[in-house]
């Protein structure tokens, strides 16, 4: 039975005690009405008693007159208290978890859940209370374990960090590694999953890789004539005065190929009969550059002449695998030996 019938009910009930000449002027008690209510169990009032009003369970005064007084004509005077619902904290959310909520008042609900990958141990609702505190405290978010995985023949797993047990929390992993000369096929990656279960392994199988070739200009060091399994390695080097040019070392890929092989490059002269260049840091004239030889990739500075502003400046040149382009704007100089102080490296360079 609601409230309010069950109040209307006791308040017929006594009128029907009372002398027709009192039940014409009293006031009835008022009714709970707008989180508003009469605390006491007094059912009439004569016209003229002022009664105080308190705001119901889980509210508070937020403003107006509390007090109504009973009118002459039975009738109490316009409520003006105000009351709004309590508040209660702003709910913290799990870790690895979240809070989910509208309002934070009075019989207000929040839901609690966890990320993909953890189980919620503890309430997944707390309501506010009439008293502002929240009915549950705040859930835990636990990952979920798994246990160890399953390693295939011929490899290893390993892990990014030590553990203890025989259990690991979600998104812990490793990584599997085939015994050379076995390579893996498949994601090497390990992953405990969100659902408990790790991630499928790879397959270990053999890989070869054919006799290595030779390079011009070149040779193997210690290498055999036979195929080569996962992993294994040989290494190159050049005969004088050529220079390699990539890794010394190769290795049997996982593909049953090689890692990029190197080549001998060779190299260069200088082609200048007279003039200064700048080699290694040092200032000389090509005369004095004994033996006229730079090796592959080596730079090598000349001078040009700015005529218009009548100064030196600096060009490098490289060399590449025995090509070394002069550059177009190099002169070589006439009067090397009568007018040596007019060479574009001798004068003024330019800013």
């Amino acid at each position: 039975m609601r409230p309010a019938f069950q109040w209307l009910l006791l308040l017929i009930c006594q009128a029907c005690l009372l002398n027709p000449a009192t039940t014409e002027n009293v006031c009835p008690r008022p009714l709970p009405e707008d989180n508003t209510e009469l605390i006491g169990g007094q059912l009439f009032f004569e016209p003229g008693t002022e009664v105080t009003l308190s705001c119901s369970q889980g509210y508070s005064h937020s403003g107006g007159s509390r007090k109504i007084t009973c009118k002459k004509n039975g009738e109490w005077t316009e409520r003006f208290l105000q009351c709004s619902p309590k508040r209660c904290s702003v709910p913290e959310s799990p870790q690895n978890g979240k809070a989910e909520f509208d309002k934070i008042v009075y019989k207000s609900v929040i839901t609690f859940n966890c990320n993909n990958g953890y189980n919620l141990v503890g309430a997944n609702s707390s309501t506010c209370l009439h008293t502002g505190q929240w009915s549950k405290p705040t859930p835990q978010c636990e990952p979920v374990l798994c246990g160890l995985p399953d390693i295939p023949p011929n490899a290893k797993i390993v892990y990014d960090k030590q553990f203890k047990g025989y259990t690991v929390p979600f998104g812990f992993g490793g990584k599997y590694e085939c015994f050379p000369p076995m390579a893996a096929i498949g994601e090497q990656r390990a992953m405990c999953t969100e659902d408990g279960t790790w991630t499928d392994p790879p397959e270990c199988i053999l890989v070869t890789c054919p006799e290595p070739s030779g390079i011009d200009n070149g040779f193997l060091s210690f290498a055999e004539s036979r195929k080569y399994g996962y992993k294994e390695k040989v290494k190159y080097g050049c005969t004088h005065p050529y220079i390699l040019d990539g890794l010394a070392e190769v290795e049997c890929q996982e593909t049953g190929s090689w890692s990029k092989i190197p080549t001998c490059k060779a190299p260069c002269t200088v082609g200048i009969e007279r003039g200064r260049i700048v080699y290694r840091g040092s200032k000389m004239w090509i005369a004095d550059f004994k033996p006229n030889q730079v090796t592959h990739s080596e730079q090598v500075t000349v001078y040009c002449l700015d005529q218009e502003k009548d100064c030196g400046y600096p060009v490098n040149m490289r060399c590449d695998n025995g090509e070394m382009p002069i550059p177009a704007c190099y002169t070589e100089p006439d009067a090397y030996s009568i007018r040596p102080g007019t060479f574009p490296s001798e004068i003024k360079q330019c800013s």
